[in-house]
């Protein structure tokens, strides 16, 4: 299992009015995703192709 860093980034494509928000984060060959407003809640975990195949999906949405 990935260890969950202790260091989170807001999205710069999250809202700022405090709705939808995503944070990330970097692991050895990882990168993470939770949401913010839920930072005790699940975590995505990518890979690098994972993660562009997952946002790629988003924006035919």
């Amino acid at each position: 299992m990935t260890e969950i860093p202790t260091q989170w980034r807001k999205s710069s494509h999250s809202g700022g009015n405090g709705g939808d928000c995503v944070e990330l984060a970097h692991a050895p060959a990882t990168l993470l995703v939770r949401d913010s407003k839920n930072p005790d809640g699940p975590v995505l975990h990518f890979g690098t192709t994972g993660f562009t195949d997952f946002l790629r999906t988003l924006k035919e949405v």
